[in-house]
């Protein structure tokens, strides 16, 4: 295992062969996150992976109140807000589910819970395709009868219903 990181739980690398390492989830083991907590003000925490070996390497810092030493600035105006911002999540294609669905059902708990538990990364928004996508084994949409304004041939694809939905 890689060593234990503050803030994350070790991984279990494996290799395939292409220059960098994942971190193996299965039926016994995800490695995961302590719970998030919001830093004290004018400080801020970062977790950090890189292909180097670091895996969600949590430090903190502090924001400078002035500009100490040359190099980058970053201006943090708080009283300005240009959007809110609903949640972090990824997308459930047809590749996606496919591969879940591979999984033991122990497996497939363990990816669940790394991803949307407060002990994993908190998703909390899931983006799923209409029809296919770049993502699907065969390309497929839900009406192809033409000029059928009122979708009365529409009909979810067997991957929505057995995959996704």
């Amino acid at each position: 295992t890689l060593p234990c990181l503050p803030g994350a739980r070790p991984c279990i690398p494996k290799d395939f062969g292409r220059g960098s390492l994942v971190c193996v989830c299965n039926a016994t083991y995800c490695d995961t996150l302590d719970p998030l907590v919001l830093p004290a003000p004018g400080s801020y925490v970062k977790y950090e992976s890189s292909k180097a070996g670091k895996r969600l390497e949590r430090s903190e810092g502090r924001f400078q109140s002035s500009l100490r030493t040359p190099g980058l600035l970053l201006t943090l105006n708080i009283s300005t807000l240009y959007q809110r911002l609903k949640g972090f999540g990824g997308s459930l294609s047809d590749a996606a589910a496919m591969n879940i669905l591979k999984l033991s059902q122990p497996a497939q708990d363990n990816l669940l819970h790394s991803y949307f538990s407060e002990s994993g990364i908190e998703y909390n928004l899931i983006r799923v395709p209409m029809a296919c996508s770049d993502f699907s084994v065969r390309p497929y949409s839900y009406d192809d009868v033409p000029d059928d304004y009122e979708l009365k041939h529409f009909r979810l694809a067997d991957e929505d219903v057995k995959m996704k939905v």
